[in-house]
């Protein structure tokens, strides 16, 4: 369903490589809605606001705000949001970073119809009038094995939204049948027009030795789809393999082990 008022239409500029910002720019009554915690900075004269939602269901009252603040929850994010709007008189900037390393992708939904689904955690901050709510699965598989549960998020108006991949993002045009097979953790989001279901790897020695999970996600076109290298869930698992047990360290890049960290003038014991 789409909104009927049109979301504030501004300009942004992103900074960075590896851990990047993006910087919008507000003209007066302009404002953009962000999720918690991804704030940076900010020029005076931008009020900052928490509300319930995402706020395109404020006119309808306390039910309306209950309903918008209640699909968030769905998708385990915070049941409140943040907009900031420009207050003053001249054009005013805020800005937003990247919660780890990878790159902020600004999305147009007019030129996707008017919808983009991403997966739950991709979601950064977006034109305030686009509306940020929930996509149910309607496939058993999906939900059971696609990595994103029954849900994802999807951001539906005219506005610009934007959305965070870890590590290098790639972008797929796939044509009418087109399919593309992606590791599910891997897809940061696509078109409403794309078909996405689950397919298992099959073979035995995949399943048992291949230790790239036992489903594939199918992604069939026509649409457009983003892929990152570095979801964070495989960020998270590398670095908490890497923790040292009982405080003492593994001795990685030594094949002395611990004795090259006491070589090597490494005394942590």
């Amino acid at each position: 369903m789409f909104l009927e008022q049109r979301a504030n239409e501004i300009d942004y500029r992103i900074y960075g490589e590896e851990m990047q910002y993006v910087e919008i720019e507000l003209d007066p009554d302009e404002g953009v809605v962000a999720e918690s915690g991804s704030f940076m900075m900010m020029d005076t004269d931008v009020n900052m606001n928490t509300i319930f939602g995402d706020g395109s269901n404020q006119e309808k009252g306390l039910l309306g705000k209950i309903f918008s603040a209640g699909k968030r929850i769905l998708t385990g994010e915070s049941l409140f949001m943040t907009v900031f709007t420009n207050v003053g008189h001249g054009k005013k900037q805020v800005s937003f970073a990247s919660p780890y390393p990878g790159k902020i992708i600004p999305i147009d939904l007019t030129e996707y119809g008017g919808k983009f689904i991403c997966q739950k955690d991709a979601f950064l901050c977006a034109a305030k009038g686009v509306s940020i709510g929930i996509e149910f699965s309607k496939k058993l598989g999906r939900g059971l094995f696609g990595g994103e549960g029954f849900m994802m998020q999807k951001m539906e108006g005219d506005g610009l939204g934007f959305i965070h991949a870890g590590g290098t993002m790639a972008k797929k045009v796939l044509k009418p049948g087109e399919v593309l097979k992606v590791d599910t953790g891997c897809i940061v989001g696509f078109t409403k027009d794309v078909d996405y279901d689950i397919e298992f790897v099959g073979g035995i020695k995949n399943t048992i030795f291949g230790g790239e999970g036992l489903f594939f996600a199918t992604l069939r076109g026509p649409g457009t789809v983003y892929i990152q290298s570095l979801p964070f869930s495989r960020l998270a698992g590398r670095v908490l393999s890497s923790i040292p047990r009982g405080g003492k360290s593994k001795g990685e890049g030594s094949i002395l082990g611990g004795l090259g960290d006491l070589l090597d003038g490494d005394n942590s014991f």
